[in-house]
């Protein structure tokens, strides 16, 4: 067996593997260590010990985190799809190039990466495929008017509607949280795909903003790589408000213009400015109303 190459292996699939197991660092001396201390017949139980612990498994999984994590599924399955969609239509193919593209293509391996993670905890758990049940137009299949019909013609509308995703992801991974805080394991791994969701919106909100399509002075169009207050409704007011608006119970998840952490007032009791005081947190969102925000892209 070679460690190494097995885990450069497993890294193609899952990018935050090291994180999972160790600090990088602390784990490639705990390799050097296994030829000294173990002998190579027990080098495999080894490694999967070191796994099991790392990835849990779906049999010691509760009904709570199992639900949890197929919801997260289903984000990423949308994701994944939409990116894939979007790298392959005809439409964006002259208006989606270079480093533009480079770096759509480099999120779309993250989201197929957690796809295949996520899927990989649960086991014979984790849900069905549903892209084939995905209308990304916002249209449901044709069923009302299309909310985004040229999303994969029109760049500026395909960068819009992936920050509307990674913003509403981002929402959701730390809402599901507190609800998987029974298994370490778990939620650790959670709270690494949740940076790198977040990772993906600051760098999605950067190219809208620094991109040829970007127009002067419009919020809308050029935004922050972060988001202030409730970002005046998103990409698309009217459209996109629940993204940044308060869950259900508001009390509970706030929106994102909350200014108030753990009782306190930020703003009101400090120099900080209100516009800064929402800056500083991402807030969770509940369940029912990341589900609500994904059933427009639903037939």
């Amino acid at each position: 067996m070679n460690i190494f190459n097995l885990i450069t292996e497993i890294e193609k699939v899952d990018p935050e593997v090291y994180e999972r197991l160790d600090q990088r660092r602390a784990i490639f001396k705990h390799f050097a260590g296994f030829g000294k201390k173990l002998a190579t017949a027990a080098v495999p139980l080894a490694m999967g010990s070191m796994f099991q612990k790392a990835y849990g498994q779906s049999s010691g999984l509760s009904a709570q985190i199992k639900e949890v994590l197929n919801f997260a599924l289903t984000l990423e399955y949308l994701e994944a799809a939409f990116y894939n969609q979007g790298l392959s239509a005809a439409g964006l193919q002259s208006s989606l190039t270079g480093q533009s593209r480079t770096d759509i293509e480099t999120i779309r391996t993250d989201e197929n990466n957690h796809v295949k993670f996520l899927k990989a905890v649960l086991g014979a758990d984790a849900i069905k495929d549903p892209t084939a049940s995905f209308d990304f137009t916002g249209s449901k299949g044709g069923a009302r008017a299309a909310l985004f019909p040229d999303v994969f013609s029109n760049v500026k509308t395909f960068l819009a509607v992936a920050q509307a995703f990674e913003d509403t992801g981002v929402r959701a991974y730390k809402g599901g949280a507190a609800l998987l805080m029974s298994n370490n394991t778990v939620l650790e791994a959670a709270l690494n795909i949740h940076s790198v969701e977040a990772r993906h919106a600051s760098h999605l909100r950067t190219m809208r903003r620094g991109g040829p399509q970007a127009l002067p002075n419009n919020e809308q169009d050029s935004p922050e790589s972060w988001i202030t207050g409730d970002a005046n409704g998103g990409p698309a007011p009217g459209i996109t408000n629940g993204i940044y608006g308060p869950g259900n119970p508001a009390s509970k998840y706030p929106s994102e213009g909350n200014v108030v952490q753990a009782g306190i007032n930020i703003a009101a009791n400090s120099n900080i400015s209100t516009n800064k005081a929402s800056e500083a947190f991402d807030e969770p969102l509940d369940m029912a109303t990341v589900l609500s925000i994904a059933s427009n892209f639903i037939k």
